[in-house]
């Protein structure tokens, strides 16, 4: 605790850091922290993970004069589990402290935060639409406010809130204090700096190496991009790893590989910005819990996750951007744990693997495609040390005369083994009967259009589209009152329709191109079981 006592902090802040378990101050604390106590504006460029909310919440929090009834702090933040996880921060910091912080986010009941802010706050973390709305409705006050934090501005800009962002500053006292913290710094964030911030601030640059390296071990798996989704079963079947996020690159690849995961038994949930915060929260939290494994997301849903016991972290396919790929293996490895980072990589994205390499400046070793044997040889091991536990421990008194009776008539290895090939089939996802997947080559694919196992399907598909529809199961849709409502609604008729899956909130089918316009001109807002229908194209399945 020393070197935080050298900072010039709070006493009460200084108690509240030492009861967190903090004892040293990261780079980002170390560097910001006596700045902004000198009362200047700041950028501080660092990553997810380094620990900027106790660098710009300690300084706040001890500077932040007692006035209770007029908000003196607000921090903006991109999304709505970043906003929880700082104002959770905030209030742990502030533990020993009459101050009082409230998170404000969409999706959420706006008269309980109007409540809450009448009642009498002093700092207020929300997403930049919430806060905007609550400015307009005159409950939220910024002529006072001392100090202004844009977190994770980078991300904020890139999900289109500049407009709000201005909006909410041009409202904010002039003799405020800025801070800005972005993981990357693009000419938006420069010009945004320079228009709203002092011309004496200070900018702090923290290096990505203790986010990145040491505990995170990285590897990626080649493959032709027909293969990819083979691929990831296998690998998650090989390694089974213990908790593990996947991130996409979309939405709508977020909920295909759901429905692919589920299909297989995995225990998966994913999370993207279009699903409701309820369900989002509740994902978290079943996460967090252990209750699911495998969490599936895009990189915008994922800020603000504060899991430190993810073990590893699989890119469905590279981000656009190194930085992103920075984030996402920052997931893993932390807390002094051991995290692995896997990539399912394909020809097309060779080129962004590379580069990563050399601006990480570290190696991403490649791993064989796991073959249908290794992952017997993996899963049969820990069925017989499975099977050979539940016989020690379990009281087997009252089969032991239908075991006998089994083997009177049948060879007791034949009983034992298919038990055995039983409990393996629900052990393993694999769907095709090769054991050896090929892997891509270097350079151009050129079987990425010769897939023979896939030419039924395509002569089936040829000239239908997939759909995907906000209806599931818990709407009480099966797959008659899907053909029903399409023929009573649309007037198409059910040999149009093939291929229907149907999932707790939303489904996917196939139908005839020629009958898709009018299955969305004619279903589209109409209601279903006193739902809101709402139809779109969905990407085809590979």
């Amino acid at each position: 605790m020393e070197k935080f006592r050298e900072l010039g902090l709070d006493e009460n802040i200084l108690k509240a850091i030492e009861k967190m378990g903090i004892d040293e101050p990261s780079d980002i604390q170390e560097k910001a922290i006596p700045v902004l106590m000198d009362g200047k504006d700041m950028i501080g460029q660092a990553q997810t993970g380094t620990g900027k909310t106790l660098a710009f919440g300690a300084p706040i929090l001890s500077k932040i004069s007692s006035d209770r009834g007029k908000i003196k702090a607000i921090v903006l933040a991109p999304t709505r589990e970043l906003a929880i996880q700082v104002n959770d921060e905030l209030n742990r910091i502030a533990k020993f402290k009459d101050t009082r912080v409230t998170a404000v986010y969409g999706g959420s009941s706006i008269e309980n935060q109007i409540r809450i802010i009448r009642s009498g706050v002093d700092i207020v973390v929300g997403t930049p639409g919430r806060v905007l709305d609550l400015i307009k409705r005159k409950i939220i006050k910024l002529d006072n406010i001392e100090f202004l934090v844009l977190d994770e501005a980078d991300e904020m800009l890139n999900m289109g809130f500049i407009d709000d962002i201005e909006l909410i500053i041009s409202k904010c006292n002039i003799d405020r204090q800025t801070m800005l913290f972005s993981a990357t710094m693009p000419d938006r964030i420069k010009k945004l700096a320079k228009r709203y911030m002092r011309e004496e601030l200070e900018h702090i640059k923290v290096t990505k190496k203790s986010v990145t390296t040491s505990n995170v071990t990285q590897f990626y798996f080649y493959t032709k991009p027909e293969n990819r989704i083979e691929t990831l079963y296998r690998v998650l079947d090989l390694y089974s790893p213990e908790f593990t996020i996947i991130f996409c690159n979309t939405k709508k690849e977020v909920d295909e590989l759901v429905i692919n995961l589920q299909n297989r038994n995995y225990s998966v949930e994913g999370m993207h910005g279009d699903m409701t915060q309820h369900f989002r929260m509740r994902t978290m939290n079943n996460f967090r819990s252990g209750r699911i494994k495998i969490l599936v997301a895009t990189d915008v849903a994922a800020r603000g996750i504060d899991v430190s016991h993810i073990s590893h972290v699989i890119n469905y396919g590279l981000p656009f951007e190194t930085e992103s790929y920075v984030h996402r293996i920052g997931r893993t490895g932390r807390a002094n744990r051991l995290g692995e980072a896997f990539t399912i990589l394909t020809p097309k994205e060779k080129g962004k693997l590379i580069q990563i390499m050399k601006t990480m400046n570290c190696d991403i070793v490649k791993k064989p495609i796991p073959t249908i044997t290794d992952i017997f040889e993996v899963k049969s091991s820990k069925i017989m040390k499975d099977v050979s536990k539940k016989v020690k421990a379990d009281d087997n008194e009252i089969f032991k005369e239908m075991a006998k009776e089994l083997i009177s008539e049948i060879d007791p290895v034949e009983i034992v083994a298919s038990m055995l090939k039983d409990k393996y089939k629900r052990e393993i996802s694999y769907g095709v009967n090769k054991d050896r997947l090929e892997e891509a080559k270097d350079g151009r694919n050129r079987n990425d259009r010769n897939r023979g196992n896939r030419k039924g399907k395509d002569r089936r598909r040829k000239g239908s589209v997939r759909v995907f529809l906000n209806l599931g199961k818990k709407d009480g849709l099966t797959k008659k009152k899907l053909l029903d409502f399409c023929r009573e609604k649309a007037n198409i008729q059910g040999r149009f329709i093939t291929d229907i899956v149907l999932m707790d909130k939303f489904s996917f089918f196939y139908i005839d191109e020629k009958e898709y316009d009018k299955l969305r001109k004619n279903l589209n807002k109409k209601k279903f079981c006193n739902r809101t229908v709402s139809i779109e194209r969905a990407k085809d399945r590979n």
